[in-house]
């Protein structure tokens, strides 16, 4: 793997990693533009942080009591490693991998033109997910005063919603057999 940071995205598709499309290729259906996906990202992540906080409120409360520091790190800890999400990502690539970032939208992401199975693609899509949120997160659902945990696993389990779209795309939209990968924005499959 050859990372690439490449700074903030401005938008421009025509700036990303393109490759030619072979024969038979399909667009996966998606989010037309990068504004569409944030915004059904955020929308989920959010809805689904807000499930996550009620079983850490549940489990979490006998043990809360002077330990709003470590809720409060764990927050903010979470926020502060999105670029460590997308290395994560980064490691199942083989090739060329660019990161590009746009802080004011909150955004991050990376891309790559190489082919992937389907269940490649859809463990790359999940692995920052389960390395930095859900395994956290069940590590605080097993030991609850482990407040730090739940609190970063939340977070990043929700941070990652963008992630689960994707995979729920792969999943549900590849037949077997076939391979996808990306090209500018858009991931396609082929057989």
């Amino acid at each position: 793997m050859k990372f690439h940071y490449m700074g903030k995205y401005n938008g421009d598709e025509q700036s990303l990693p393109k490759r030619e499309h072979p024969v038979g290729a399909v667009a996966f259906k998606e989010a037309e533009d990068m504004n569409k996906l944030t915004l059904m990202a955020n929308i989920g992540g959010f809805s689904l942080m807000c499930l996550l906080a009620f079983s850490f409120g549940y489990f979490g409360a006998p043990y809360l009591k002077g330990k709003i520091m470590q809720v409060l790190l764990g927050v903010i800890s979470s926020s502060l490693i999105f670029i460590v999400h997308e290395f994560i990502h980064a490691l199942c690539y083989q090739e060329d991998v660019y990161c590009y970032t746009n802080f004011n939208q909150g955004l991050a992401f990376v891309c790559g033109t190489e082919d992937f199975s389907k269940s490649h693609f859809v463990f790359m899509c999940l692995l920052p997910n389960i390395i930095l949120g859900w395994i956290p997160y069940l590590l605080f659902l097993i030991h609850p005063a482990y407040i730090f945990l739940g609190s970063f696993g939340l977070i990043c389990t929700g941070m990652g919603f963008g992630d689960y779209i994707n995979a729920f795309n792969a999943i549900t939209q590849m037949p077997k057999g076939a391979k996808t990968y990306l090209s500018g924005m858009h991931s396609y499959w082929y057989k």
